[in-house]
């Protein structure tokens, strides 16, 4: 379904993480004590029941392994690859306590997970049809867990989605050393083939469909837009050449080639997950000096510390404190003029300093779509989020959200959570009560 193209930039990176092999696997499932209050489980937004998947693993049952983890997280496969684990799961581990190494949950995941596509095993099929129809904006992570339950359920879904790609930042975000496009789309074509998915790319709603066609032609809506465009620094320079969006360039990167000749020196500005994926992105293209400029402090950042180690220890540099003021150059940028910040971030007179770029990388976060549905009756949003309900329910009878439009932007973890409730949700608003019983697995 999602048609990747073959020549893209990001087929030059290489897992960062070895998959294990089947005795690997055994190996490390049988370091695991299966803890009976399973903090792992309590740390994971899709409450994986990771002390059974790794006990099928130690047993051999890979495909009973597998299953497990489905029932809870039909986006599996990709979050094995990209949850922050070190902060989720693993990080909750026992052995933490213990000063003995954490048992590995996402590469055991990883195992079962891929063997299962590998194997091409299916365990799951549409419900019985009720007759009810959904639309579903946005083929993300949580378009994507909402659309496979609710044909569980038996209702018909429509995706519309205005790329031409599906997976949302699956395939368009994610760093390429924690996975490719290509195995974003292998897991869209994973969860569609469950059957009667109809999918519509290229309609982007208030443009070529409107809320209230939708409303006509289905029983209820999920919203599952994501967030929008790059944001930018109002600051001289801002047109010139080599000055991006760092989800655009990542995404340019991923789905088709992005040239680094001439580029000697990359400035990345932020201080988030996005910033210190894009500077190991240009370190690991090549380019020699990386510096990620952030105008707080090292330990105030929101990036997770581990993956910035992993950046040190690949040679980035960093500017703690340092807030951009122009962009120099005249076609073409060629540095970043900064003024130092103090502790309570405040400009310090006559700090001024000037940091050699040749490519300056915006990561200072993404535009909320909540807009979108605010003219809506009834759906409120607050700085650009759709407020819901924990099951997903907004104020619009027959409207649910889920994903970056509705938690502000976190973890593809939290996407599929957020679909899978909202389907449960969905399913209870349109059969109000009539006794339905939907596919093994529930």
């Amino acid at each position: 379904m999602s048609k990747i193209p073959e020549v893209r930039t990001e087929v030059n990176f290489v897992d960062y993480k070895d998959a294990y092999a089947a005795a690997q696997a055994v190996i490390e499932a049988n370091r695991c004590l299966f803890c009976e209050d399973a903090p792992c489980i309590q740390a994971c937004p899709t409450a994986i029941d990771i002390p059974q998947f790794i006990r099928k693993i130690a047993t051999e049952n890979v495909r009973g392994s597998a299953r497990t983890i489905f029932d809870s997280n039909i986006l599996g496969m990709s979050c094995a690859r990209v949850c922050p684990v070190e902060v989720l799961c693993v990080g909750s581990c026992v052995f933490n306590k213990l000063d003995v190494p954490p048992i590995q949950i996402g590469k055991l995941q990883r195992y079962a997970t891929d063997l299962a596509y590998d194997k091409g095993w299916k365990f799951y099929e549409a419900g019985p049809d009720t007759g009810f129809s959904v639309a579903i904006v946005g083929a993300g992570p949580a378009g994507l867990a909402a659309a496979h339950d609710l044909r569980r359920f038996g209702h018909a879904v429509t995706m519309y989605e205005k790329r031409a790609v599906l997976g949302g930042l699956n395939s368009t975000g994610v760093a390429p050393y924690k996975m490719r496009a290509d195995r974003a789309a292998a897991e869209v074509d994973w969860i569609l083939d469950i059957g009667g998915i109809d999918v519509q790319t290229g309609v982007e709603v208030g443009e070529d469909v409107f809320w209230s066609e939708l409303e006509a032609k289905h029983d209820a809506i999920f919203v599952a837009i994501g967030l929008g465009p790059d944001k930018h620094l109002k600051v001289p320079g801002t047109e010139l050449e080599g000055v991006h969006g760092a989800v655009d360039w990542i995404e340019q990167m991923k789905l088709g080639e992005v040239s680094l000749e001439g580029v000697e020196r990359v400035v990345v500005v932020g201080g988030g997950n996005t910033a210190v994926d894009v500077v190991r992105e240009a370190l690991q293209l090549g380019v020699r000096a990386v510096t990620m400029l952030y105008r707080g402090t090292e330990e105030a950042m929101s990036g997770y510390a581990h993956e910035w180690k992993a950046a040190k220890i690949e040679g980035a540099r960093a500017l703690w404190q340092g807030l951009p003021v122009a962009y120099l150059g005249e076609d073409r940028v060629k540095g970043v003029r900064c003024v130092r910040m103090d502790d309570d971030k405040k400009p310090i007179e006559g700090s001024e300093v000037v940091v050699g770029a040749d490519l300056v990388l915006l990561a200072i976060g993404q535009g909320k779509l909540g807009d979108m549905v605010s003219s809506l009756d009834g759906i409120a949003v607050e700085w650009g989020v759709m407020q819901t309900e924990e099951s997903g329910a907004t104020g619009r009878a027959g409207y649910f959200a889920g994903g970056d439009c509705a938690n502000g932007g976190k973890e593809v973890v939290n996407a599929a959570a957020e679909g899978k409730r909202a389907a449960k949700a969905i399913n209870g608003y349109l059969m109000q009560g009539t006794l339905t019983l939907p596919a093994e697995g529930f």
